[in-house]
Order: C-alpha cells, then structure tokens, then sequence
C-alpha cells in the first residue's frame, strides 16, 4: 500500500514567519520609543546665558538665550545641561535654566535623571504606601539593623584616604553662621548637675543665716534655677544618646537597602564631608534605607539617613555630597535635638523640663529618652522652619567646596528632585517639611554664591 504525506504548505509557513517578523519589529520599535528619553522642559533663569558647543567654558558659543526663553532639557552631562535647540545641541550650567515641574506629577520626563548610584530609576508605584509619620511614631528599634548601619562607619583617615584618591581639594572656607561648640573641657565649664548643686547650697547657706527667701523672691529663684543651661559636654551626651534611638526606630520602619556598595559609598563621602563642619569629632555614621520615597533624616549625634529613591536619583559623589552636606547642617546646628527640647518643655511644663537631669545619666535615662519612648521617631518628620532649610542648603554649599566638590551640585540635586514634580508621591513627606523647591533654588538665586564663586568652575 503506498503511503502519501501532506506536503507542507511553504506559502503558509512564509506568510506566518513574516507576520511573526513584523510584530517583533514593532514590539522592537515600541520598545525602543519607551526607551528614548523624553526632552524636560525649562527656562533660562539668569538675564542672559552663553551656550556652549561642548560642556567646557573654553568651548565655543553657539548661542545666547535672554531669561525666560523656553528650552528643552537633552541630557546632563556633569553640572552641564545639553540642550535641544533648533539647529544644533548646546550646553548651559546647571543653574543657568530651571526646570518647570509646577503641577505636575512626572513619569517620563524623570527619566533624564535616572542617577548612576544605583539600578536604574525608582518606578513611582501609586499602590506602595511611602514612609510617613505614623511609621515612624510606631516602629519598633530594630538593633540588628543599627549594628549593621555603624558596622558601615568609616574613620577619618579612610575618608581622607578616598578624597585624596578623587583629588579632592581640602579649602578652607569662613562661614559665619556655623554653629561652633564650646569646649568644655577647655573652658573649665560646670554641667548643669553642678550648677544647681551649687545654686542649692547657696540657697541652704542663706536659709540657715536667717537669710533665706520668702514669697516672690523665693519664686524668683526657682525660675532662675529651672533655667540653667546645660553645658556643651551635657548636650553633646544627650544628642549622641538620642541618635542610635531615632536611627534605631527609623530602621524598624524600613531597613537598610541590601547594597553594600551604596552603604560603604555614603559613609564614606559622608565622613568626608562631616569632617569638615564644625563638629568633626561626632560619630558619624550614614546609611541608606529601602523606601522608594525621596527623603533623608537626620538624626541628632551624627545619624543620617538617606532613601533608597532618593540615592538612586543622584549621579556624582558631589550629588551625593550635597544631599548629606544638607543634614549634616542640621546636626551641626542641633535643628531636631532643639525641636525635641522645645516639645518636651510644651509638654511638661517648662520648670519641670529644665530641672529633669540626672547626674551621669544624660538623656539616655532622663526625660528626651522617654520622649522617644512614646513618639518613636515621628519628629524626624517635623516641619523647621524656613530659616533653618535656607540656612542648611547654604551650609551644603559651603561644605561641598570645603570638601574639594563643586557648590553647584546641590543646585543639580534640587532640579533633580523638581523634575519629579510637585504632585510625587514618592515626595509627599518631604513637601510636608520642607519649602517648595522652587523657593530654595530661588533663595539660592537671590544669595548667589559670593566667596564660592570660585569654586563653581570645579568638574
């Protein structure tokens, strides 16, 4: 019997290789359309810019452009922008534009600011609950996670190690409204424990001489002795027992983000950074934390903490430099160690706030510690007040060219963060404590740079 066999159907087999072709083309062409980075739309914010040919002063000029004339941001190459202009590509610093982000809540334009520091950009996720304050108020002190974070502390010298490394230049730059310590020790200062003890006496010598006080004057002298301050060596104590505690509970709300890398980065450009502020000495020690939301704590005693969406955003150490540049300020300055001694004496009534020491015990068995106890770690997430924001974004500047960076890079982080929009949720917390970003990159316009303008010309 003989056998037949279809024969194959080559016409049929070629149309539908072909139509395979064609769709794989287009998921190519798709794929490649989502992949292309969308142009930012900005303006020029100074009277009149000069665009360069390539992202070098010396470079030719190819055009110049009057304030208020629209742009389109390419890329970032540096502290430069590459823009699209009609006939050829140019460049312009990073403060010569301003990127427009009002009302909106970006996705694709963000893309131009994926960063380098780590995988890719942070996808904005509308179902993902960010950090907020009741985390903070109610997460537990994860240890394991604070022994991880200082196992990460870098010395001084190893800092020192990296920056010579990266030819970094140490400058010396004045800065006036830098908080400098008292040296106790040095100054032969009395703690406050001391202080009332000899206020106590004097007032036991007097009662047993038949000079003691009655009435008013008596009244009078419990207030003078609920005021008495505490000494730089006490405040130090109790900012340095309040960090671990609020890094602590921060971390019990989110970890730390499983990147060695990132971890040794910023604790490395961070101690850097820190040792050229008026407080050196602290126990600094930084970490990066698995939100997606972009926000950085910091901690009083020398804890700072960045997000994981944040750190992804940035590009350069000097970025980087910048964002720890601005809460390193606010430990030097005791932004959120005053604002805990300010709710603590609201609470308590202030007499009794003031008198609440306990000799060797400092905060960590005292009042602050309770403090903590009861609120966790929300007033990481207290509004300062404008003043105190200005003042720690200038403090950055000062820092970076300090450190041998480039003052402008704050200036490319704050634009960075623009570029998000001003509807992010991934920004929500920070818009709650800070000025709108707009307005700081306008204050940091209207200061100018003064005696760091020098140091704007550094890569």
């Amino acid at each position: 019997m003989r056998s037949f066999r279809k024969r194959p159907n080559h016409e049929g087999e070629t149309m539908r290789a072909s139509r395979i072709l064609l769709i794989l083309l287009a998921c190519a062409g798709a794929a490649f359309a989502t992949g292309q980075k969308a142009e930012l739309d900005a303006v020029v914010s100074k009277p009149s810019v000069d665009v360069r040919s390539h992202p070098d002063f010396a470079s030719a000029r190819v055009a110049t452009l009057k304030r208020n004339a629209p742009v389109k941001i390419a890329a970032q190459q540096g502290l430069w922008y590459r823009l699209a202009l009609a006939d050829k590509p140019g460049y312009v610093r990073v403060n010569d534009v301003r990127v427009a982000y009002a009302g909106v809540a970006a996705n694709d334009n963000s893309v131009l600011f994926s960063g380098k520091s780590g995988a890719g950009r942070a996808s904005e996720t509308a179902g993902v609950r960010g950090l907020d304050e009741n985390d903070l108020r109610t997460a537990y002190a994860n240890g394991a996670q604070l022994a991880k974070m200082e196992s990460y502390r870098v010395s001084p010298a190893a800092a020192a190690a990296y920056a010579g490394s990266h030819r970094l230049a140490d400058t010396t730059v004045a800065y006036a409204t830098e908080l400098q310590p008292a040296d106790g020790n040095k100054s032969g200062g009395m703690t406050q424990a001391q202080k009332k003890s000899g206020f106590a006496l004097a007032r036991g010598l007097l009662s047993q001489i038949g000079g003691g006080l009655s009435g008013k004057a008596d009244s009078a002298a419990d207030v003078a002795e609920s005021t008495i301050g505490k000494s730089e060596a006490e405040q130090s104590e109790e900012e340095q027992a309040l960090g671990p505690l609020l890094a602590a509970r921060i971390l019990g709300a989110r970890p730390l983000w499983q990147d060695d890398a990132a971890q040794r980065r910023v604790n490395t450009i961070g101690r850097w950074v820190a040792s050229h502020s008026s407080r050196p000495q602290l126990p600094w020690t930084f970490g990066v934390i698995d939100s997606a939301d972009v926000n950085a704590f910091a901690a009083p005693g020398g804890y700072v903490l960045m997000t994981r969406g944040l750190y992804q955003l940035l590009d350069s150490d000097a970025e980087v430099a910048a964002v720890l540049g601005h809460e390193i300020s606010h430990i030097v300055q005791r932004d959120h160690y005053n604002v805990i001694r300010k709710q603590e004496i609201a609470s308590t009534g202030k007499s009794a706030a003031l008198r609440n020491v306990r000799t060797g015990g400092g905060i960590a068995g005292g009042y602050a510690r309770e403090f903590v106890e009861r609120n966790g770690a929300a007033v990481m997430l207290t509004s300062l007040d404008r003043g105190a924001e200005y003042r720690s974004d200038e403090a950055a500047q000062v820092y970076l060219a300090r450190s041998g960076y480039n003052p402008l890079a704050l200036y490319s982080v704050l634009q960075k963060m623009a570029s998000l929009g001003n509807q992010s949720a991934r920004m929500a917390q920070m818009f709650k404590t800070h000025p709108a970003l707009g307005d700081r990159l306008d204050q940091i316009d209207r200061r100018g740079y003064g005696a760091l303008e020098r140091y704007t010309d550094r890569q």
